[in-house]
């Protein structure tokens, strides 16, 4: 009898792991005989919680062991806010954050110190529902932002947070040309490795310190654009694989 697609999927996926089909029935608690007559194809139609349990401790989806594979959700809002002052710095992150606090999101704040001291001072009460982090330990470089908040989400997540709002400062004006090439193509890179997060972002560009070509850079790297209490898609917004490729 041949293979089933369910039976040649399982195989591979057991093999890339290293494991016995022995190693494989400790860790999903189905049987050995099991795990044989489906890599086999003697049995093909599996219940839900088989191949949940397989999936689970091979570290692969429902979707591939079953042959249907789906394309992950695109869960993040990614936005930016450029601003010429701080009351519309505040503005524009005050009341999001204040609307998490309402939905019993987890929130977030990376800013500078002046800036986290105008949030708690707007926010009042409502600033000890929200996480504040130096920017300067969180952003010492692209992949160490990257690496910051890609734990942050997976420990939030993990602990049953349903959205996660973040207010991330843009502080890096004062970096070399090549160095702000960089953060801007960071900027394009985060819609594509939190693609699935269940998370808005609120990048916030203060335009006193940016040359416009950087503002027009952010318009290009973010999805949205947040304007007070309008949030409206960015024209100019281009997709990573565009904007990484080009700039």
């Amino acid at each position: 009898m041949e293979p089933s697609r369910i039976g040649t999927a399982l195989r591979a996926a057991r093999v890339r792991a290293g494991w016995s089909r022995e190693a494989l029935a400790y860790h999903s608690g189905v049987s050995g005989a099991a795990i044989a007559q489906i890599e086999s194809g003697r049995r093909k139609d599996l219940r839900l919680t088989t191949l949940a349990a397989l999936s689970g401790a091979l570290g692969v989806s429902v979707d591939y062991l079953a042959g249907t594979p789906t394309a992950a959700p695109t869960l993040l809002q990614h936005r930016v806010v450029t601003y010429g002052a701080d009351d519309a710095f505040l503005a524009a992150a005050s009341p999001f954050l204040s609307e998490g606090v309402e939905e019993s999101h987890c929130l977030l704040a990376v800013t500078t110190p002046a800036k986290e001291a105008l949030l708690r001072d707007s926010l009042g009460d409502r600033a000890a529902c929200v996480e504040f982090a130096d920017w300067e330990s969180w952003y010492r470089s692209p992949r160490h932002a990257l690496d910051h908040y890609g734990a942050f989400v997976s420990e939030k997540s993990e602990a049953g947070a349903v959205w996660i709002r973040v207010v991330a400062e843009a502080a890096w004006a004062d970096d070399t040309e090549a160095e702000i090439t960089e953060w801007t193509r960071y900027e394009s890179l985060v819609n594509l490795v939190f693609a699935s997060s269940p998370a808005t972002i609120l990048c916030t560009y203060d335009e006193r310190t940016f040359p416009g070509d950087v503002i027009a850079g952010a318009r290009q790297t973010h999805p949205e654009l947040v304007h007070g209490d309008d949030t409206t898609p960015s024209n100019a917004y281009q997709a990573p694989e565009d904007y990484l490729l080009n700039c």
